[in-house]
């Protein structure tokens, strides 16, 4: 089974406060978005393996650790995925980025899939796959379905904050992903939404409600 990680550094705590609250506004929403991905991704990569190597300091040949060239993908889930890549991707530049268009039917609470684009070199790659929300957990399991079609080497699942209902589908589907949240909340009310979360990311985002 898929291992589960609560990201409760205190940096990010005081962040997710300020992201619930309704009264955030749209630009200082963003920004928050992006500042904890970055500190989740901290986490999310620590088992990233290192290889030896030396470089020269203006003293002397230092022996150092260095990635081990090791591939990576991160791969938003729209819209509102978007909000974590540039947080991720300040520590990670050289990560590729794809994109996978999924959205929720208001009828059915199931996603739909509208668009998928993901690096040419998939395969080579480990991928970490981010949407700020984890509600029903379905657009996580499809959107990672997309991704194992193309056989990269590792899936990761990181999200702001996850209901238990949809942390217990993902890890059903896909026993394999390790998942990452900054926090676990008490459940769905009867539109599918995270109780007490903190609204529609995505409006949130972008400011569109």
């Amino acid at each position: 089974m898929s291992k589960i990680t609560v990201i409760n550094h205190p940096l990010i705590q005081h962040k997710l406060s300020i992201l619930r609250d309704k009264n955030t506004p749209s630009k200082q929403f963003k920004e928050l978005i992006s500042e904890i991905g970055m500190l989740m991704c901290y986490e999310a990569t620590r088992d990233l393996e290192l290889m030896d190597c030396e470089v020269e300091t203006p003293i002397c040949t230092a022996k150092v650790k260095k990635l081990s060239g090791k591939k990576l993908a991160i791969v938003p889930i729209l819209r509102a995925g978007l909000g974590m890549v540039d947080g991720v991707t300040a520590l990670i530049p050289s990560a590729r980025i794809g994109h996978i268009g999924l959205y929720r039917d208001p009828e059915t609470l199931q996603p739909v899939e509208y668009y998928c684009k993901l690096p040419h070199d998939i395969e080579e790659r480990d991928v970490i796959v981010v949407d700020p929300m984890c509600a029903t957990g379905g657009s996580a399991i499809d959107a990672i379905s997309l991704i194992k079609k193309r056989g990269p080497k590792n899936i990761k699942f990181m999200c702001t904050i996850a209901a238990p209902e949809g942390l217990k589908a993902l890890q059903a589907a896909h026993p394999d992903v390790n998942i990452y949240c900054a926090a676990l909340d008490d459940c769905l009310n009867d539109h599918g939404y995270i109780v007490p979360g903190l609204g529609d990311a995505g409006d949130r985002i972008f400011g569109t409600k």
